[in-house]
């Protein structure tokens, strides 16, 4: 029995030491463990709950006492059609997904200039898999949403790092 607890206390000491972290955990600077997030859609605002939340720091509920203020704008998600098949039915599509951010202290002093975020990505839609392609669309917004939670994680990181320096 004590053999089994070394063991796992070695390999947990190791893990550690060797850098190992959680998928999708982003390491944080100080001024970002308390995050208050201004506008944006609720998938987006989700996507930001659960990146601070696996980086073992917590979205503000209000400006008061946040770090870094991330103020989002101009949010916008849309589908096109790419290529139409011979009966006229859509083959592909386009998921284009786009908005401004800019980030602030909690006293609204610019910390970094408005910036944008735009991400595309294309699927083909197979026909007599309707319904399959509707939760692979579902997928790839969600991310969609993560890659652009990440992007503005890691500016927010150097913004930080450049100002502390």
């Amino acid at each position: 029995m004590l053999a089994k607890k070394t063991i796992i206390l070695s390999l947990a000491l190791f893990l550690s030491a060797c850098g190992y972290h959680l998928r999708g955990a982003l390491e944080l600077p100080a001024n970002m463990k308390n995050v208050y997030v201004e506008g944006g859609s609720v998938p987006l605002l989700d996507e930001f709950k659960q990146a601070i939340k696996s980086s073992s720091a917590q979205l503000a509920t209000t400006r008061k006492g946040a770090g870094m203020v991330i103020k989002i704008a101009n949010e916008d998600f849309s589908r096109r059609v790419l290529s139409l098949s011979s009966r006229g039915k859509s083959n592909e599509f386009e998921l284009y997904y786009r908005l401004d951010y800019e980030f602030t202290n909690a006293a609204d002093v610019k910390l970094m200039e408005r910036q944008t975020v735009e991400i595309r990505r294309e699927y083909y839609n197979d026909q007599q898999f309707v319904i399959a392609k509707d939760n692979e669309e579902a997928v790839i917004r969600n991310e969609m949403y993560q890659q652009a939670v990440n992007t503005i994680v890691n500016r927010a990181r150097i913004v930080l790092e450049a100002g502390v320096k």
